[in-house]
């Protein structure tokens, strides 16, 4: 098909571009800001520019510099990947596609029943991409190089018509596109299987010389019918050491078969459980590095069943089943060969069920592969059951759920259930067919052999080793058919780990970020925007946070003050704007580098399963008992961890429920204390206390916050009273920043806020300027000269 691609004269890298570096945002801009200069002298007599959006990520999601731009003939496109220009002519039957997903925007040009390119972009171009499809779905200007109207867009995944005004296919969004398991997939494995290469080599050949040690005694049993058995029945004496010689090669053979299938077993179980173990530990180094948007829109039960039973069932196919049905391919292949050296005419009387077994084996294969990569999503569904169940067990028992969740397992146990016995159906339809088809093709060689034998044209000896062949070949004919269902299953469990694998993070690390050690923690954000989907979140917040200074974010849930916090911490990336810490973009820093100068309390302190010490440790597990110590005298946490039985080496429970939420909270201060950030959030630290507890982690926070760039988000005014400003967030934009006491003189949002507080009314209502509303309100009493507020 002409898709009208071509290089443009003159597309090369130029000399400016050899000499960049497009690890920073300066470079990358700069590059971005020649192409579009350079962009009109390439137009042609009577062409117009009519629209441009920059490209400033390449296909791995990495930080690039390119630029796609629409003329009234022709779509222009420069990306860091190609090293120059490539054109496509305005012609019928092209769309153009622009979806968007966790901050990152994609345009896909298609053709009929292809696509032709991809580039992907950060939100902060999505306003020109938007004008870049929308002119491009309108059509080319008439006249403009005779080109006819293009088409309207199509979706280049389903190729279903996308309907007038939206940019996203109905049928596509948002969702996983489910590709059916290959049985190819299993060749990925490869790349984990290579560094036992040699082992592996060494198994083949172990299993080459096993199988054919299997094969000596059959043969050993033609002489000893014909030469010893059937003389003696026509009164020749035995010949006692022609007997001992063969007993002897029968003995040895097996000998052999045993020791060489021993050794092969055990070194192809080593390899393959290295595999596994392998693989295991990729995917989840991998998954911890995927972005909080990846786990966002996964269950924990499914990324658990993943990497545990799925892992399993490929190291139990690699080491058992794979190894047969080598074995069963080598026996054979060489039984076959020995066949047709004895007897040509039994050989292909032997052979004749073949063609059909290999026939069912392709015509199950592919429902079997669908139907076991269904078995494990819906086996996902019965583990999400548990991981929710579990770790909330106290929730359940206290709302008396119990019967609730017995009926939610039983429900997902029932769709197990029923997708297995699908696939079941198919299975116990071809197993027995198997077997039916190689009784016939004994009965076959029996019928034949006795003709034969009859006219005298083989011997009973010949015709015994024949059957001894033959019950080998079947045997391994119907174990070959019966590995079809164990490799779609780890073909299934395969591309459900290469799912996770072939992900990747939506907040790259920049090609050449820029390496920094212990940060001031001044912070500057610039026309921050983000959105979730479609829906933007923040929009155009400008601020600016000195090092050491105290900031209080204050407004109603949804106001974006915990998003803003996320893209501080970087665990998503702006869509537009930028944030810098110390005048470094922050998408410049190496994540890890950057976000070891950050400490984050959060509301609901996470504790995992250990002692109280390991717990404090967990940002520095090099920290000394005498640091550790220190930390928790610091977090006002030491007295009461002293009370417990053994002390700092005490258990702390899954999520810590040994512990009260006070005792929790403290303990996840005083971790924050033990890595000395420079930058420190505090979310809602104090919300979920008593007043006494509340007092306790009050002094733990005054020497936590203590020379430090602190963001503090709270709902409760007692938690803000030592900060230098208060920042008053609505609808995602900053309103109002100040002290408390000159917000309270401007008697604007923060004044309403606090009014609407103490007078014990919901305030969501009240950042609007209407009248509030009494329903729904958590009430807030005045503890310390303070009023604690409460979340709307």
């Amino acid at each position: 098909m002409n898709t009208s691609l071509r290089p443009l004269p003159g597309s090369g890298s130029t000399p400016q571009d050899a000499g960049e570096d497009r690890g920073t945002p300066a470079a990358r801009a700069a590059t971005i800001d020649r192409l579009q200069r350079e962009l009109p002298a390439r137009l042609g007599p009577g062409e117009e520019l009519l629209a441009t959006v920059p490209v400033d990520l390449d296909a791995h999601l990495r930080y690039s510099a390119g630029l796609l731009g629409l003329t009234s003939r022709r779509l222009l496109a420069w990306t860091d990947e190609t090293g120059g220009w490539r054109e496509w002519a305005w012609r019928d039957g092209l769309s153009l596609h622009r979806s968007d997903h966790a901050g990152v925007g994609c345009i896909e040009l298609a053709g009929p029943g292809e696509r032709l390119a991809r580039w992907r972009y950060t939100l902060e171009h999505d306003g020109a991409a938007l004008r870049l499809v929308d002119r491009f779905q309108a059509g080319p200007e008439p006249g403009a190089g005779g080109a006819q109207p293009v088409e309207a867009a199509t979706c280049p995944r389903c190729h279903l018509p996308i309907p007038p005004g939206e940019y996203d296919c109905p049928a596509c969004s948002g969702e996983e596109q489910e590709k059916p398991p290959s049985t190819w997939t299993l060749l990925r494995l490869w790349r984990f299987a290579r560094p036992y290469r040699g082992r592996l080599l060494a198994g083949f050949l172990l299993t080459l010389a096993s199988t054919a040690a299997t094969l000596v005694p059959p043969y050993l049993t033609m002489p000893l019918i014909d030469d010893v058995l059937i003389p003696f029945q026509q009164g020749v004496p035995i010949d006692v050491d022609l007997v001992r010689m063969y007993l002897g090669g029968l003995l040895a053979a097996a000998l052999l078969a045993w020791g060489l299938g021993w050794a092969r077993t055990w070194l192809l179980a080593v390899v393959s459980e290295r595999i596994g173990a392998d693989l295991r530990t990729a995917t989840y180094e991998h998954l911890l590095g995927l972005s909080l948007e990846y786990f966002g829109g996964k269950r924990t039960g499914d990324l658990m069943a993943r990497i545990g039973s799925e892992t399993d069932r490929i190291c139990l196919f690699l080491s058992l089943h794979l190894l047969d049905f080598a074995t069963d391919v080598l026996m054979i292949v060489m039984t076959a060969a020995i066949l047709f050296s004895i007897d040509p005419g039994l050989a292909l009387a032997t052979l004749l069920p073949l063609p059909f077994i290999v026939w069912m084996i392709h015509l199950v294969r592919d429902r079997l592969r669908h139907g076991f990569e269904k078995v494990d999503r819906i086996w996902g569904e019965v583990t999400n059951v548990l991981a929710d169940t579990i770790p909330g067990i106290r929730v359940v028992k206290a709302f008396a759920q119990e019967k609730r969740e017995a009926a939610r397992f039983r429900e997902a146990n029932r769709h197990n259930l029923t997708v297995n016995d699908r696939v079941n159906r198919v299975w116990s339809m071809f197993s027995p067919t198997v077997g039916l088809l190689t009784e016939i093709g004994l009965l076959l060689v029996w019928a034949f052999g006795i003709w034969q034998v009859a006219n005298q044209n083989v011997t009973v000896g010949v015709l015994t080793a024949f059957l001894a062949y033959i019950g080998r070949f079947y045997t391994r004919l119907d174990s070959m058919s019966r590995i079809v269902s164990f490799t779609q299953k780890a073909a299934a469990g395969a591309k459900r780990i290469f799912d996770i694998l072939d992900h990747v993070s939506s907040v790259p690390d920049a090609a050449n970020p820029v390496r920094v050690g212990r940060l001031e923690g001044g912070i500057r954000m610039r026309s921050v925007g983000f959105r979730y989907g479609n829906r933007a979140v923040i929009r155009n917040l400008d601020l600016d946070i000195a090092p050491g200074e105290m900031v209080g974010l204050v407004g109603h849930s949804g106001s974006g003050k915990s998003t803003m916090v996320n893209l501080l911490c970087r665990f998503y990336d702006v869509a537009d704007g930028s944030i810098s810490v110390d005048g470094h973009d922050i998408r410049s820093l190496a994540v890890a580098d950057y976000r070891r100068n950050i400490g984050l309390v959060l509301q609901e302190p996470f504790l995992f399963f250990g002692t109280i010490a390991e717990n404090i440790a967990y940002g520095r597990p090099e920290a000394t008992r005498a640091e550790i110590v220190a930390a928790a005298r610091a977090a006002h946490a030491h007295d009461f961890i002293l009370r417990l039985p053994h002390g700092y080496d005490s258990l702390v429970g899954e999520r810590g429920q040994a512990l009260s939420g006070g005792e929790r909270q403290r303990i996840s201060i005083a971790r924050a204390l033990l890595i000395d950030p420079r930058i420190l959030i505090l979310d809602e630290a104090t919300s979920s206390v008593d007043t006494e507890t509340e007092k306790e982690i009050q002094k733990a926070l005054d020497n936590l916050v203590r020379g430090r760039t602190t963001i503090a988000i709270a709902h409760r005014l007692s938690t803000l009273r030592k900060a230098d400003r208060l920042v008053v967030m609505d609808r995602g934009q900053v309103v109002e920043v100040g002290g408390h006491d000159e917000l309270m003189a401007r008697e604007g949002a923060y004044f309403r806020l606090y009014q609407a507080q103490a007078r014990n009314v919901d305030t969501e209502d009240g950042w609007a300027g209407a009248q509030t509303e009494g329903a729904g309100v958590i009430a807030a009493a005045a503890t310390a000269g303070a009023v604690r507020t409460a979340e709307s």
